[in-house]
């Protein structure tokens, strides 16, 4: 039987634990929290300390494909969330009032995932993981441990080394210790090749609020759940047990909207977004939790077609982590939980495949998310600052920018260019494979050229378009919010 430990008892660390477990594998998991889970949902949401989890009760998504691969793959953790009142949602919802074509599509089913409150859902999956394996909390792991080579003088790490000074020996070693994982420091100091690594701030700050419902029902979606305004953007989020919460977000060097901290001054700001301001409605049950400082981070362990080491993997966050607006993070962990227990049922016994293969399912399965989410990271940030400067960003006069420019009026005016939009945004397919499907590029320009042209008629009319600009959706301008916030 093969010894494995893991390194860190988050919901990619468990769920990698899970599933090595079952392929027979005798997998212990160390996780330097103390504290134990909790005996309830609502002292999970509570009470439970995870203090180095930062963003632990932060506001937290599933995409669609979490509870698919959770349906697939581990069944009892998506049992266990579903007892534990996590809400199921279908993403169509958000489907704007402007698409007058109502009727359902084949397969869209895809578009409903399960989703609940960070808390709640490490709960659930830490609540089956208990009854699976060992799970030795409390414990802090100081360096890793080191044996002799597989090949050609890469160094090999054969387990452990905790705080107490005791060796866990182990045929393979799994880093899930998330953001603030040590990995790159310990491979230095066995002699590792430096990982490759690209890190940027994504720039942005966040003001998050949770409530409850009165009625137990779930807002109605009025407004894709990630709303663009000029200077700031609102993220609303359904969650577990009739909770949810709303996030404002800004970019970090707009001292002004810094006062969004102020509980009083961020609900002024929601009520003024008429799309918005019904998620007020309940009761708060958070004051506004900031956060701020938030690397986009990607490592890779082979460098130049070989590991820096063997023995030992990184999977989630602690291998690439991401703009926590986008909600990817344990659905990208997922992926990589399920397709890193794939490579250990397959090459574990050669450690040397077994990191060669773990890169390469990682860059073609993994990887194009991250980089996806870096470039829609960079082009809000770039709309955010022109809008600060008072400027119109230059566009390049190129197709890709032209399509790129009429998706978003496409898809809140045609039902299929809609779901085509949403399944780039819960992560159902890549930006390049919805646009290499046949007549989808011609369908998004014909849409988007008919909205501008009635658009353009109204306006020779003397006409309002419906009072605002199609491509925005209501809310204060930069001088109403500038007052609102004084």
């Amino acid at each position: 039987m093969s010894r494995i430990v893991v390194l860190g008892a988050g919901v990619t660390g468990l769920s990698t634990a899970i599933l090595l477990t079952r392929q027979g594998h005798k997998v212990t998991v160390f996780e330097r929290d103390g504290a134990a889970v909790p005996g309830s949902v609502e002292e999970a949401w509570d009470g439970w300390d995870r203090r180095n989890v930062a963003q632990f009760r932060q506001p937290h998504y599933l995409h669609p494909p979490a509870g698919q691969l959770l349906g697939s793959h581990l069944p009892g953790v998506k049992r266990a969330l579903l007892d534990a009142g996590c809400a199921k949602f279908d993403v169509l919802e958000a489907m704007p009032p402007s698409i007058t074509d109502r009727g359902p599509r084949d397969g869209d089913e895809r578009f409903t995932t399960i989703t609940g409150r960070r808390p709640v859902v490490e709960y659930a999956v830490a609540s089956v993981a208990d009854e699976t394996l060992p799970i030795r909390r409390g414990v802090a792991v100081a360096s890793l441990v080191t044996g002799p080579s597989t090949g050609n003088g890469i160094p090999h790490v054969a387990g452990v080394r905790l705080a107490d000074g005791k060796e866990v020996r182990a045929d393979l070693v799994i880093d899930a210790m998330g953001r603030s994982s040590n990995l790159p420091k310990w491979l230095e100091t066995i002699g590792a090749r430096p990982p490759l690594e690209e890190a940027e701030d994504c720039g942005f700050i966040y003001y998050s609020r949770f409530f409850r419902s009165l009625s137990g029902n779930l807002p109605s979606c009025r407004a894709a759940l990630q709303t663009y305004f000029p200077t700031f953007s609102i993220l609303t989020l359904p969650a577990d047990a009739g909770t949810w919460s709303v996030t404002v977000f800004i970019s970090a060097g707009d001292a002004a909207l810094k006062k969004l901290r102020d509980a009083q001054r961020w609900t002024a700001l929601i009520a003024a977004c008429p799309l918005h301001a019904h998620w007020l409605d309940g009761e708060a049950i958070t004051d506004v939790l900031a956060m701020g400082g938030v690397l986009d981070r990607y490592r890779r362990f082979v460098v130049d077609g070989t590991p820096v080491a063997t023995g030992i993997v990184s999977v989630g966050d602690s291998w690439a982590c991401t703009n926590p607006s986008l909600g990817r993070g344990i659905t990208m962990g997922l992926m990589h939980a399920i397709g890193t227990a794939e490579i250990v049922k397959e090459h574990l016994g050669d450690p040397l495949a077994l990191a060669l293969a773990l890169d390469s399912m990682t860059e073609a399965r993994v990887a194009p998310w991250y980089r996806d989410a870096i470039e829609i990271d960079r082009a809000r940030i770039r709309q955010v600052n022109a809008s600060l400067e008072a400027r119109t960003e230059t566009p390049h006069p190129d197709p890709a920018s032209d399509i790129a420019r009429a998706f978003p009026l496409a898809m809140a005016h045609d039902a299929d260019v809609f779901r085509a939009g949403i399944e780039m945004r819960s992560m159902l397919a890549l930006p390049r494979e919805v646009m290499a499907r046949p007549g989808m590029v011609e369908r998004i320009l014909e849409v988007a050229n008919e909205v501008a042209n009635e658009v353009a008629n109204e306006v020779a009319n003397g006409e309002v378009a419906n009072g605002r600009d199609p491509m925005r959706a209501p809310g204060p301008s930069r001088e109403e919010l500038l007052r609102m916030l004084a």
